[in-house]
């Protein structure tokens, strides 16, 4: 029975990260109203002081879709978040969050600065899970890849260089990891496997799985 659950696991784990869809996502998709969740989403959003921009729904060829996304131009206060992409309202509210009560508070707490910029290796992207024919979770814009930190004291915290060396700074990382998976649905670290030795991903296609 144990071994059941852990393969059940780790197939929704897997489900987080992926190899890109030989499939490119087609253009000219059809435009659809956000929904009435979405909306809620973006005044939650505005109230945080995050600016965005809402995108129009669209499905792609590969079963791909941005459906209720936005484009997060920083994460408050105008926090920089680099080389992101489409990302779900839903996502990026829980991320801001996330930046906002976890993220700024370790790094004040551990690393006695403030957070200016957090790094991503991105988000959407058409792309089926390794060695399956499953959709990832950056297939629906539903999924956010974080490689490191820069603080205002021109520090910059990576997960390559961090996760496992420099006292405070492997503190830092432990804490917002801990905060992470009480708020995602899938938090992938690099203590999951070799894929992720350079970042941790989030999503919200999970139900709680954390490593």
């Amino acid at each position: 029975m144990r071994n059941f659950l852990f393969l059940g696991f780790l197939s929704l784990a897997l489900s987080a990260c992926g190899i890109p869809d030989s499939k490119r996502p087609s253009s000219g998709g059809v435009k659809i109203d956000p929904s009435p969740s979405a909306r809620q989403c973006y005044g939650e959003l505005r109230n945080a002081g995050v600016r965005f921009s809402p995108l129009p729904n669209q499905n792609f060829s590969g079963g791909c879709s941005q459906i209720d996304a936005i484009t997060m131009l920083d994460v408050g206060r105008s926090t920089e978040i680099s080389n992101l992409g489409p990302v779900r309202c839903e996502l990026a509210n829980k991320f801001a969050a996330w930046t906002e009560y976890a993220v700024r508070r370790a790094a004040r707490q551990y690393l006695g600065s403030e957070l200016v910029r957090i790094e991503t290796m991105g988000s959407y992207s058409c792309r089926r899970v390794a060695g399956s024919n499953r959709l990832s979770e950056h297939g629906r814009a539903n999924a956010i890849d974080v490689s490191g930190f820069v603080l205002a004291d021109g520090r910059r915290i990576t997960l390559t260089k961090n996760w496992n060396s420099g006292r405070q700074e492997k503190k830092f990382l432990r804490a917002i990891h801990k905060s992470a998976c009480r708020r995602f649905g899938t938090v992938l670290s690099p203590d999951f496997n070799a894929a992720h030795h350079d970042h941790f991903h989030f999503d919200m296609g999970g139900n709680g799985y954390c490593r």
